[in-house]
């Protein structure tokens, strides 16, 4: 049976977008001593005229533009995991996610080539962050250097309903980067607005037991990840109120912010309200992770 190490996938584009997606893939493979696959899913257009009369010929690897410039970028270049490319047709947002059943993780760009400025994510991340097998990666425009880390992982956690791959994918990040590891999970603002006093004092009491709630849901999950990862410093941060705007808020300082995909509904898709709205907002790549009912068993 084949032991190798599945792949970090980075998703290429020719964009310089996905140019930095791949940078931050390329680091990743090192740190998780896997070898690095680089891909590029391409449509490709062929007249009327061409096919009729049967001249049109699929292009492959070898003369694959995109990934004919990314190997000419990195000839040469030393301190690079062992990489491989593939070509793949078709349209990317139906290609990629199919690549995820085969890796580790899957890292893209936010948005690539065509996409509006003010649009941060693009249908592609959408597509692979929402249907991938594996994890997927999202990384920003304004990601910070690589070589300028906080030293900060962040993980937004639903205490009511905590997801054990999300969380060890979290630990094992940040264990990988030798980062303290932030635990955000959120609790319900008090139900009463009244000016009055009393009113006042028992919206206090609501709060402050929401947030001991949440605290106490939240420790009982994490104590055997810190068990398994005890050099990982843990900060449990509970804040009322909105998560995605406390996530969105953390990523400012953080290395990577990793959550979980949304639980599967039918007739929706499977990124959540908080989820979309950090991959939208954040300053720093993004994790979704496959719930743990989705996963492909992680590497370790």
């Amino acid at each position: 049976m084949d032991q190798s190490p599945r792949p970090v996938i980075a998703a290429v584009d020719g964009s310089a977008n996905g140019n930095r997606a791949l940078e931050w893939a390329i680091s990743q493979a090192l740190m998780a001593s896997t070898p690095l696959r680089i891909v590029h899913a391409r449509l490709y257009m062929n007249t009327i005229g061409a096919a009729l009369s049967g001249a049109f010929t699929e292009p492959g690897l070898d003369d694959d533009p995109v990934l004919i410039r990314v190997r000419e970028a990195l000839d040469g270049r030393a301190g690079l995991p062992p990489i491989e490319y593939a070509s793949h047709p078709g349209a990317p947002d139906q290609v990629l996610p199919r690549l995820g059943e085969d890796a580790q993780v899957m890292v893209l760009g936010s948005r690539g080539r065509g996409g509006f400025a003010s649009l941060l994510l693009g249908s592609n991340g959408i597509a692979c962050a929402s249907r991938a097998a594996c994890p997927v990666v999202v990384v920003p425009r304004a990601e910070p250097p690589l070589h300028d880390p906080y030293g900060q992982v962040v993980l937004g956690l639903n205490s009511a309903a905590p997801d054990a791959s999300t969380t060890s994918f979290a630990f094992r990040e940040a264990a990988r980067r030798g980062a303290r590891l932030q635990v955000v999970v959120a609790h319900a603002w008090p139900g009463r607005t009244f000016t009055a006093a009393g009113a006042i004092a028992s919206a206090a009491h609501e709060e402050t037991a929401n947030a001991h709630e949440v605290t106490a849901l939240s420790a009982a999950h994490l104590r055997p990840y810190a068990e398994q990862y005890p050099e990982v410093e843990i900060e449990q941060l509970s804040a009322p109120g909105d998560a995605a705007g406390h996530l969105v808020a953390a990523s400012q300082a953080a290395d990577l912010i990793v959550l979980g995909r949304h639980r599967k509904r039918p007739l929706s898709p499977r990124l959540g309200s908080v989820t979309n709205a950090v991959l939208l907002h954040t300053g720093c790549p993004v994790a979704v992770v496959p719930l743990e009912e989705d996963a492909v068993p992680a590497a370790a």
